[in-house]
């Protein structure tokens, strides 16, 4: 049987340094800036970027996008995306 969306979360949390969640939720602003900057996405220092501009970023750097654009990236990482992250992460 293949992952669910909530294992595919819980292995890239995990990945990246951030705790396992029991509860099904999407990305905290924290654990997309960690995914960031695991995925060599530059956010500047300071106070983070919108939780839509650091998706679109991600989304750029595992080959999802082929830019940042984000009224393209949409909202919560679908399934296939949370694989292609998952992948990236596991290189």
């Amino acid at each position: 049987m293949g992952k669910t969306v909530d294992d595919l979360r819980n292995e890239i949390r995990e990945a990246v340094g951030r705790y396992e969640r029991v509860e099904s939720t999407a990305f905290t602003k924290e654990a997309l800036a960690a995914i960031c900057e695991a995925v060599e996405y530059d956010i500047e220092a300071g106070s983070l970027p919108s939780k839509s501009r650091m998706r679109a970023g991600i989304r750029r750097q595992v080959g999802e996008l082929p830019e940042d654009d984000t009224d393209r990236a949409g909202t919560a990482f679908r399934k296939a995306e949370l694989e292609a992250i998952a992948a990236a992460l596991a290189e």
